[in-house]
């Protein structure tokens, strides 16, 4: 299998910019695996696919404003920081550019009392950043970052809260789990109405967000590793909706590598924590996952790699050029697909 094989050709005006408002007003592309029907509706319109008995798996990471803008202080040379995991109290691992002549030793300035310094570079512009404050980590970088907004979106939001989802909680990611924008708070109650579990899980999106595939073959592509956490009360409300014959509707592909990463063989979950490096692409079976709500993917990336797992490479080719046809936002900030 080849990373071509997952290429589709997406004009650079359909990548969305800036969110839907209301968030539950993007669009919905909605496929249905056992009839292969596909419909057209709004977001909001997701409550009449969903049954009685099923549930929603949400991940409630929060993103933190980790886009950092400083200065070298031995150059005065601008800098941009993009913390992506958090290493110990102090140390991260962080995207910086430009790289070219950033060394061990170089110090970064981003405020009077909040700086860096470079305590090992290493490949494709990442390096362990060792900061320096006093005071609350979280309250600094509240202060002097930005949020993380990929590259292909080239308007600032002065909006922090509005690249978090309306149920993010736990700070720890370095983007957002895009899927869960269009929810709001209204939808989540009418949701709940109708006798579907919301149950939480998190995963803390890190490096491979950022990180293309750059192998030609599928499967010599090495998977980054993110934290992920599933509770007692959540594990044990999950396998309660599998035994009641509900269908567990992931939200987003972090809640599918979350709950694939805990799953046994029979379909059940188990309470844990840890690093998970699970790479999902056609051939694999989902061993808990029923249904999937999430955005639209970049070409070749192991994102709409996992969608093909659940449809197959050519029809998740034909669905995306099928919403390119009609003129789907797509990427973070885009609309939205249902595969139940």
């Amino acid at each position: 299998m080849k990373t071509s094989d997952f290429y589709y050709d997406l004009p650079e005006k359909l990548i969305a910019q800036v969110p839907a408002e209301p968030r539950d007003s993007s669009r919905l592309l909605v496929y249905d695996r056992a009839t292969g029907e596909v419909s057209h509706r709004i977001f909001r319109d997701i409550v009449d696919y969903l049954r009685p008995g099923d549930a929603l798996v949400i991940n409630q990471t929060r993103v933190l404003p980790v886009r950092l803008k400083g200065r070298k202080v031995e150059s005065g040379a601008q800098i941009e920081c993009l913390l992506l995991k958090r290493r110990n109290a102090n140390d991260w691992e962080a995207l910086v550019r430009p790289a070219k002549r950033l060394h061990e030793g170089t110090h970064i300035e981003f405020g009077p009392d909040f700086s860096c310094k470079v305590l090992q570079k290493e490949e494709d512009g990442i390096a362990i950043l060792r900061f320096f404050y006093d005071g609350v980590f979280e309250n600094f970088v509240e202060a002097y970052g930005k949020a993380p907004l990929p590259p292909y979106i080239h308007q600032e939001d002065p909006d922090k809260e509005r690249y978090q989802t309306v149920y993010a909680k736990v700070n720890g990611s370095a983007a957002a789990p895009t899927a869960g924008f269009h929810f709001t708070e209204d939808l989540l109650d009418k949701i709940r109405a109708k006798g579907v579990e919301i149950i939480p899980v998190l995963l803390h999106v890190g490096l491979g967000t950022f990180r293309p595939v750059k192998v030609e073959e599928v499967t010599a592509h090495k998977m980054h590793s993110e934290y992920y956490s599933v509770s007692p009360e959540s594990a044990q409300r999950i396998n309660a909706v599998r035994a009641a014959g509900g269908r567990i509707i992931a939200v987003g592909t972090t809640s599918v590598r979350t709950l694939e990463s805990v799953a046994r063989p029979d379909g059940t979950v188990e309470a844990k924590s840890g690093e998970t490096d699970i790479f999902i692409y056609p051939g694999y079976t989902m061993k808990c996952v029923d249904a999937l709500i999430t955005n639209f993917h970049l070409p070749e990336s192991t994102l709409i790699m996992l969608v093909a797992s659940l449809v197959g490479r050519e029809k998740v080719l034909e669905l995306y050029r099928e919403a390119v046809e009609k003129k789907y936002r797509f990427f973070s900030f885009g609309d939205a697909m249902f595969i139940e």
